[in-house]
């Protein structure tokens, strides 16, 4: 999973494009809709959404401006709207503190660069299937447990049939960029967390945005230069970053105040699914039947390694 992919559940499917992790947090803006029973899977689901449809967007924007230009667009324009929202304190912090955002923001910022690499070159549902491995990786690697060999497995089935055998059908280097950005966000995962325990409300969250935004200004002003500042593009990326970025963290902050941190996983696990649907409905990116059997099987790894860490803690 821009939109892709959360310290609260490190098996989740990101976001592709990459998500924030919820639990980093940010004040909400909609607080009526909680009290329903359905309510959080609604406001997981409707993120899921927000952030495939937002990336499907990103992609129609990148003739315009590029991957890369795309990019500094969603995390600078995100950016700005986190900063003036949360108002982030910037006294009071230490070495370690700041080193933390610096490495959330770095791994916020290549994950974003890589995944709209791949979006680029392969269909949005496949970049989010491969993109996702990351954190299943990690989740397998965190268990230590003898049946997540069998999740990996799954999951491994499901990328050799996305791939036809040799991901030539694919093209290499886009399926290259999404597995280098799953990579990056399972370690977007690692320094997500370390940022909540360190900073209240979203602030951390505010920061670590900025701070990426600067790593990725200069790769878009190389790449794209004065297109950026057409107010069209401007208006795109606005879009893109309020879809991708600012709806879906706060709607899976005001999901997770009464979702467990499971089931929350379990639902990001169908975003290859959504990435799909989202590529089929706004980019006529058509799926055969063998990648719709790939992605079911990396979505079944995912949960299935969720549900193996579920039954792990309730066990203690």
């Amino acid at each position: 999973m821009d939109s892709q992919v959360k310290e609260a559940a490190p098996a989740a499917a990101p976001a592709a494009g990459p998500q924030v992790a919820p639990a980093v947090g940010a004040r909400p803006l909609v607080r009526s809709v909680a009290g329903h029973r359905f309510a959080p899977v609604a406001l997981v689901v409707a993120g899921g959404l927000s952030v495939q449809f937002g990336s499907a967007v990103a992609v129609l924007l990148m003739p315009r401006a590029g991957a890369l230009g795309v990019v500094t667009l969603r995390l600078v324009l995100a950016a700005a709207v986190l900063l003036v929202v949360c108002r982030p304190k910037v006294r009071g912090y230490g070495r370690a503190d700041w080193g933390t955002i610096a490495a959330f923001g770095t791994a916020m910022a290549g994950m974003n660069m890589l995944f709209y690499q791949a979006a680029d070159r392969i269909p949005l549902g496949a970049a989010v299937t491969l993109e996702v491995l990351g954190p299943l990786v990690l989740s397998v690697v965190a268990s230590r447990r003898l049946v997540n060999l069998l999740w990996a497995g799954l999951a491994l089935g499901g990328v050799v049939l996305l791939g036809g055998g040799g991901f030539d059908r694919l093209d290499p280097a886009g399926a290259g960029f999404a597995l280098a950005a799953g990579a990056m966000w399972a370690a977007y995962i690692v320094f997500s967390a370390r940022t909540g325990r360190r900073f209240p409300q979203a602030d951390g969250l505010a920061l670590a945005m900025a701070f990426g935004a600067v790593l990725s200004l200069p790769f878009g002003i190389v790449e794209a230069g004065g297109r950026l500042l057409v107010p069209s593009t401007i208006g795109l990326g606005l879009v893109v970053a309020l879809m991708s970025s600012v709806l879906p963290y706060t709607l899976e902050l005001l999901a997770l105040r009464r979702l467990p941190a499971p089931t929350f996983a379990i639902l990001m696990s169908l975003e290859p699914a959504i990435a799909a649907t989202a590529g089929f409905l706004v980019l006529s990116q058509a799926l055969s039947l063998t990648d719709a059997l790939a992605i079911a099987l990396v979505i079944a790894a995912s949960m299935g390694a969720v549900r193996t860490q579920a039954r792990r803690r309730d066990a203690r």
